[in-house]
């Protein structure tokens, strides 16, 4: 039995580093991945941060073989990847916080490890070691919010819990309530705001257009967020 579960993580492994390298290329540009982010908060959750240590070494080595990446095909992922299972671990299953362990693991430790490692080893000049904090924490609050959505559903639906005993790893039972709901749709208006700030600075847009579509997102989703919590508040009332 417990080389069936053995095999069974390595099998998911496996699927999860094929799929790591087929969606990569997805919205990428030099200094950002947001699917890799998605894929190293998935691996997380299912696995625990040695396996998705591993999963983003190995898609990482990979991509920069096959596909000419830069060496932030690494920096950009493994820092994440292990802060984010670790952060999930210490959480007691927040799937949140998996979220932020990618965040702060790739937006700003990878981040600036990354300047070093582009100056020293790839030789590419003019940078600096806040020069791509900004595409690295826009990369991850997108993947981030991928994985987030896409977990929460598992997770609602019990599928996750059930995930994780089958892998014979540590199962959580998260289930969202209403005021979390609402928390994470308002949070969606913020990322939002500050994906479309951040690219406009890295592609310096600087179209008055952009800063209107920023902050009607932001509105927009503020707004969805105060109806889902009038919406339940009130068939609660009823029932």
């Amino acid at each position: 039995m417990k080389n069936s579960k053995g095999l069974l993580r390595a099998v998911v492994l496996a699927m999860l580093i094929a799929l790591g390298v087929v969606i990569s290329p997805i919205l990428r540009f030099e200094g950002m991945c947001p699917m890799a982010h998605f894929i190293n908060i998935v691996c997380s959750v299912l696995l625990g941060p040695w396996y998705s240590l591993l999963c983003a070494t190995i898609i990482g080595i990979i991509r920069m073989a096959v596909m000419g990446i830069p060496p932030l095909a690494l920096t950009g992922a493994v820092f994440g990847a292990f802060l984010s299972g670790v952060f999930y671990r210490m959480s007691k299953g927040k799937i949140l916080f998996a979220v932020l362990g990618e965040i702060i693991g790739t937006g700003i430790i990878g981040a600036i490890a990354s300047y070093p490692v582009m100056t020293l080893l790839w030789g590419k000049e003019g940078l600096s070691w806040l020069f791509y904090v900004p595409s690295f924490i826009c990369g991850t609050l997108i993947g981030g919010s991928i994985a987030f959505v896409f977990l929460r559903k598992l997770s609602n639906a019990g599928v996750l819990s059930k995930f994780q005993s089958m892998l014979a790893v540590q199962s959580y039972d998260d289930k969202s309530g209403v005021v979390s709901n609402t928390a994470a749709i308002a949070a969606f208006g913020v990322i939002c705001f500050l994906v479309v700030k951040i690219l406009t600075g890295i592609f310096n847009m600087n179209s008055p257009v952009w800063n209107y579509i920023a902050y009607a997102a932001l509105a927009a989703f503020i707004l969805a967020a105060a109806v889902y919590l009038a919406v339940k508040k009130l068939k609660t009332a009823q029932a």
